[in-house]
């Protein structure tokens, strides 16, 4: 087997079998056949999609708490068709427990939720705007949750 390159067709043309390769060279310890560039970037891709997963996960969990903090300032519509809170509660338990499973694989992320909680309310306000007829401007311009709020399996707001 040659020395795998960035350039390597397994690589460009079928990761899986780069990964399984590479997987068994490390193994080997046959370190001078390994595709260190490519393998650099992918583990930096996995850190990246940890923090996206997050991030996305905040997103959710602040959008369905925002839904039931406006709920009763808002009477829309789509309330009104039947949107149950009960299903907001049961995604807020959810998000929290995804949230609390990668910060438990990764202890780090707990910064990048941190430095995350600005982009994720936005995103949350779009989503929950989207989800309630409430248009975005009515939403407050910062988040009225902290993030201790939102990780605190106990808060729910009223």
């Amino acid at each position: 087997m040659g020395s795998m390159n960035h350039q390597s067709p397994s690589y460009d043309k079928d990761f899986y079998a780069w990964a399984i390769e590479t997987a068994d060279l490390l193994r080997q310890k046959k370190f001078d056949e390994i595709d260190i560039d490519n393998i650099a970037e992918e583990i930096e891709s996995m850190g990246k999609s940890e923090k996206r997963e997050i991030i996305s996960h905040l997103s959710i969990l602040i959008a369905h708490l925002l839904k039931l903090y406006y709920k009763e300032k808002h009477i829309t519509r789509k309330y009104e068709e039947g949107q149950s809170t009960s299903s907001w509660v049961s995604s807020i338990k959810n998000a929290r427990n995804e949230i609390i499973d990668l910060l438990e694989d990764s202890p780090s992320l707990k910064t990048k939720l941190s430095e995350g909680f600005g982009k994720a309310y936005q995103r949350a306000v779009i989503i929950a705007a989207d989800e309630t007829g409430i248009l975005k401007y009515e939403f407050s311009k910062y988040c009225p949750f902290s993030l201790d709020d939102c990780l605190d399996e106990d808060f729910f707001p009223s």
